[in-house]
């Protein structure tokens, strides 16, 4: 059996004990912090770069509302072109149309003269 210790020999193992425990509390409080502090770096550069696609984004949508509504116009003239075109089209028909009356008539009244 050992010797009891001595209480400067106590005393000297619960210092070192002591600062073996804060050492290693010390150490594990570190490296959780570093851990949160590189996690933090990272929320922080990604908020940054999805701010930076936010505005890119806004930007490209109001090229694509432009455009679209640019668009749209051309649509709605070409539409009212293609309307004047059938408009066109219908009254050349109802020109001919009597002109095929006219023409008719006219070999009629010429057969009832011959």
């Amino acid at each position: 059996m050992p010797p009891p210790p001595s209480p400067s020999d106590a005393a000297r193992q619960t210092a070192e004990a002591h600062a073996a425990v804060t050492a290693s509390l010390a150490s594990i409080g570190f490296s959780v912090d570093n851990e949160m502090r590189t996690r933090t770096a990272d929320l922080h550069a990604n908020a940054a770069a999805i701010s930076k696609q936010e505005q890119e984004l806004v930007k490209q949508t109001a090229a694509l509302a432009k455009q679209s509504a640019q668009w749209q116009k051309l649509g709605d003239s070409t539409t009212k072109k293609l309307n004047e075109i059938g408009d066109v089209q219908n009254w050349a028909e109802m020109i001919e149309r009597d002109l095929l009356v006219l023409e008719e008539t006219m070999r009629a009244v010429e057969g009832e003269r011959g």
